[in-house]
């Protein structure tokens, strides 16, 4: 009996302690996890050291410096379940400065009918539920194989009349290094990027649908019934996102590019992942190049609905050195199907 219950107790401890905690629904505005960008959405959401446009502010702000040019970028991302979410960015190179950029995400999640415990098909009346976030960016070139960057940003959640605010900080840095280069030039070895996304305040709601009158004496005689009461939510934390990854250009000549990148994330609401994606680009002198991209998202992500991506894009060069770039990827998303994302970017 002593030998049965050591075993028993063994095997108990092994189970309890080799249980994982992961978090999961222990943060708000959770769209700040949606990656933007349909170039990198299409290599896997791999974009921590391969970055590219003002989509950059979102996978590392560091990617921002190696933009020489102005941009202007639009993504449509439509989501599950009639939702949307577009991505609006502006890049603006400064010599000797650095690089700015301003970016805007916004997540529509539409009507939808108010219900009560009395009724529960509806009260004939619709709410909607809107969240968005501003970033201010800048990065610079601290040395030629050295970037940083750092991004200031406001977002808010809304749902009908109540709402709520938070600040938060991403933070990223790029190195370039001579290893693996096809040519010898750090900027076409193995780069390493490193991120973190959303340190910041938390997030608690208040507005009138918080309100509810009480009665602070139900068996006593008095005017009691109608003390305005308010319920207090707790506060809620950000998607903190750790983010670190390589990238290698095995293919590199005048008309044929080839990138590999891997990433490794550490998130503070679920299980660390891995993506992983490639992009093949056919150089045309004078006139552009076309884009194919591939890419696996959420390796190794315990139950996870997500799976290979793939997309491709067109740019076309202009006149007066002005392009413009069109990109279209496509996520596996398990039980909900497939997402789509088109972005168009214009630089000059």
């Amino acid at each position: 009996m002593r030998y049965l219950k050591s075993i028993t107790l063994f095997l108990l401890f092994n189970f309890v302690f080799s249980q994982n905690i992961y978090r999961y629904g222990s943060t708000a505005v959770n769209f700040l996890e949606i990656g933007v960008g349909s170039a990198n959405a299409a290599m896997g959401d791999a974009g921590v050291s391969f970055a590219d446009g003002p989509a950059s502010v979102y996978w590392n702000p560091a990617a921002l410096a190696f933009i020489e040019r102005n941009e202007n970028a639009f993504m449509l991302q439509p989501w599950i379940l009639d939702i949307n979410m577009m991505f609006i960015g502006s890049t603006i190179n400064v010599k000797r400065l650095g690089t700015f950029g301003f970016s805007l995400t916004h997540m529509g999640y539409g009507d939808m009918e108010v219900t009560t415990m009395a009724q529960q098909e509806g009260t004939g009346e619709k709410f909607s539920a809107n969240e968005f976030s501003a970033a201010f960016t800048y990065s610079r070139k601290i040395v030629q194989w050295f970037s940083f960057g750092a991004s200031a940003k406001i977002i808010n959640s809304k749902i009908w009349h109540s709402s709520a605010n938070a600040f938060a900080l991403d933070l990223g840095a790029i190195v370039n290094t001579e290893f693996l280069s096809p040519n010898g030039s750090k900027e076409d070895g193995l780069r390493i990027g490193m991120s973190i996304s959303n340190y910041g305040s938390r997030l608690q709601y208040d507005g009138i649908d918080l309100l509810n009158p009480i009665d602070i004496a139900p068996y006593e005689d008095g005017n009691y019934s109608d003390v305005p009461g308010q319920f207090r939510p707790n506060e809620w934390e950000l998607p903190l996102i750790f983010r670190i990854g390589i990238g290698l250009k095995p293919i590199y000549t005048e008309s044929h590019r080839l990138k590999i990148a891997v990433d490794a994330i550490h998130p503070n609401n679920n299980a660390e992942y891995i993506n992983l994606g490639g992009q093949y680009e056919l150089r045309i002198p004078g006139k552009g190049s076309l884009y194919l991209r591939s890419g696996y998202k959420s390796l190794y992500m315990p139950d996870s609905q997500f799976g290979m991506t793939y997309g491709g894009g067109l740019k076309m060069n202009l006149i007066g050195n002005q392009i413009i770039q069109i990109d279209y990827a496509h996520r596996s998303m398990g039980i909900f199907g497939g997402l789509n994302s088109y972005t168009i970017s214009i630089g000059f």
